[in-house]
């Protein structure tokens, strides 16, 4: 089984960047925008886009975890999963404009359960979805407001992304 990079560091930085431009420009500033993402590596990308929008609009954005594992619906399928902290920054999100980060769209369960968790916590103006990699097979009306990359792959093979705060190394995989 063979796989290749289809993202290197480079190109994942680039994405961001675009990411966090098209952010601001759609938020017209930094102003009331709040950015979630969804762990593992979501969480990770959402702190780098803080980072990225804050230089470019010189405006301190803030940054939290929303763990979805309670409000996913293939729980019986998967039990063992263990839920991880749900941060949510200080001022929450009630009224504010909510970016979702996640680093994989496949079938749009994770998103669909982390829009849930949302409204368990508060009520935003408006959410968005910023995702690394778009690679289709939705399964669900779920579409990313913002996208680092299209990758077209077969429904049987894995995206990876590792990031070098969690794997120490900087690529997105495609393989079987």
């Amino acid at each position: 089984m063979s796989t290749r990079t289809v993202l290197q560091e480079a190109d994942i930085s680039r994405g961001l960047t675009r990411i966090a431009h098209e952010i601001l420009e759609s938020n017209r500033g930094a102003e009331n925008l709040v950015l979630l993402g969804i762990p593992t590596r979501g969480v990770t990308l959402a702190h780098r886009l803080g980072t990225l929008i804050s230089t470019i609009a010189q405006e301190s954005v803030p940054v939290g975890a929303l763990d979805v594992t309670l409000f996913r619906d293939d729980l019986s399928k998967h039990p063992t999963r263990s839920p991880r902290p749900t941060e949510i920054p200080v001022g929450g999100i009630d009224g504010k404009t909510v970016v979702l980060v996640d680093d994989v769209l496949f079938s749009g369960r994770s998103i669909r359960a982390a829009l849930d968790a949302i409204q368990s916590i508060g009520r935003p103006a408006v959410v968005r979805l910023a995702i690394l990699v778009d690679r289709g097979h939705r399964e669900l009306p779920i579409r990313p407001d913002f996208v680092g990359k299209n990758i077209p792959s077969a429904r049987t093979e894995r995206v990876n992304v590792r990031l070098f705060e969690n794997d120490g190394a900087e690529e997105v995989t495609i393989g079987a």
